[in-house]
């Protein structure tokens, strides 16, 4: 049985037949939630003041938002990557359980012996299925998004180990952004140009994106070795050189998909901007390790959170639940309005790490944004990811973006 037939014969509640249903729906459902709440705790207002520390709220994007977009995309895209069959019902019902667990262990006992167990549990227990897949498959393609779910499981261990080793703890940090930011260079590499490139046949255009070639590799290469740099050695001007080169390859690649002339389609432009914000923030720690006096490092680091991964998280999240769900692969205002205030969210954070003096009101406006934008995508998609499909017909599969609309 292959995987669209799989699918269809199941069954159960519709927000188990496919990983993006439930993953989607709680990823984005948390920094909803959390981050104005972290936001007035870190300016402190009562009676949140001293309830969320920094290291909660790194953890958090990292490790919950992030890890729970991961998990949804990969785990709907690797069956069609693979032919194997998907984690659907119960077994998908599992892994949304210990990913819920581990928020839930966080919010009341970070610290606790028990918590780090309980939320490590889940990236450990993803990666193995991951691999399982990819081997099983024989599909060795996709064996870095393995090393890289595994990097990220490996370093969601070594934050935990922040009170016993520091030092340690803070290159895991460090690890988990890189392994963020090589996700969207290899992935969104995959995607952006393929979508742009149907689009524009579909429309007649002639001048399409380049295809990919030896500078796409050299260009994942090269961020892979700059981030790597970056987490063991994040200061000094080697780090920053090359970390100058990765931002500055990673907008020559953009450059070359054609994002100019699909202005009339937000579902396709936006993922070029998420693209932009990884070349904008691999230059912004570039400039801060090499001269730390006049860029803020924090610059960098929330153009890769806020903008790289918020951005480029939210245009997939709307493209592929369209997709899954049996909608039409077009937008409306409201998706055209969290897209906008995705970008803000991003904009005016950065700025607040430039402009210190006016950090308090700049981090309340981009909390409201980025919060906003998140609301937004759960009023609009939400109820398509707890409903059933619109349409019987079966939509191009995540992943395999060649055959999509």
């Amino acid at each position: 049985m292959n995987t669209a037939v799989r699918r269809r014969a199941y069954a159960g509640p519709p927000l188990f037949s496919i990983g993006l249903r439930p993953f989607f729906l709680l990823a984005c459902a948390w920094p909803a939630a959390t981050v104005p709440l972290w936001v007035m705790a870190w300016l402190g207002v009562e009676p949140f003041a001293g309830a969320m520390s920094r290291d909660w709220h790194v953890h958090e994007m990292l490790f919950g938002y992030l890890a729970g977009v991961a998990a949804g995309f990969l785990l709907t895209a690797v069956p069609n990557w693979t032919g194997r069959l998907p984690v659907i019902g119960l077994p998908l019902a599992g892994l949304v359980a210990l990913w819920a667990a581990g928020r839930v262990a966080m919010v009341l006992a970070p610290a606790a012996p028990w918590a780090t167990v309980v939320d490590t549990a889940f990236l450990i227990v993803f990666a193995g299925v991951i691999w399982r897949e990819v081997l099983s498959g024989r599909n060795w393609r996709n064996l870095p998004v393995g090393v890289l779910v595994s990097l990220l499981a490996l370093a969601n261990v070594g934050f935990h180990l922040r009170a016993a080793a520091p030092e340690l703890s803070l290159v895991a940090e460090r690890l988990a952004l890189g392994v963020a930011a090589v996700l969207i260079a290899l992935i969104g590499g995959r995607v952006t140009p393929s979508f742009t490139r149907n689009w524009l046949i579909k429309r007649g255009a002639t001048a399409l994106p380049a295809p990919a070639s030896r500078f796409d590799a050299a260009v994942i290469a090269v961020t892979a070795v700059a981030v790597a740099a970056w987490a063991i050695a994040p200061d000094g001007r080697p780090t920053g050189g090359i970390l100058l080169l990765a931002g500055g390859a990673n907008l020559a690649r953009l450059a070359r998909w054609r994002g100019f002339a699909c202005g009339a389609e937000p579902l396709v432009w936006i993922l070029h901007v998420g693209y932009a914000w990884l070349g904008l923030a691999l230059l912004g720690l570039g400039a801060a390790a090499v001269a730390p006096d006049q860029v803020a490092r924090s610059a960098g680091i929330h153009a890769l959170t806020v903008g790289a991964i918020g951005v480029m998280t939210l245009a997939m999240m709307t493209r592929a639940t369209r997709g899954h769900t049996g909608r039409s692969l077009e937008t409306g205002p409201w998706t055209l309005t969290l897209y906008a205030l995705a970008n803000l969210a991003a904009v005016v954070r950065v700025a607040a790490a430039l402009a210190p003096q006016q950090q308090p009101l700049l981090l309340g406006l981009s909390s409201i944004a980025w919060s906003a934008a998140f609301a937004l995508f759960l009023l609009v998609y939400g109820p398509m990811l707890i409903g059933p499909r619109a349409v019987p017909a079966g939509a191009p599969p995540l992943g395999t973006p060649r055959r999509a609309a």
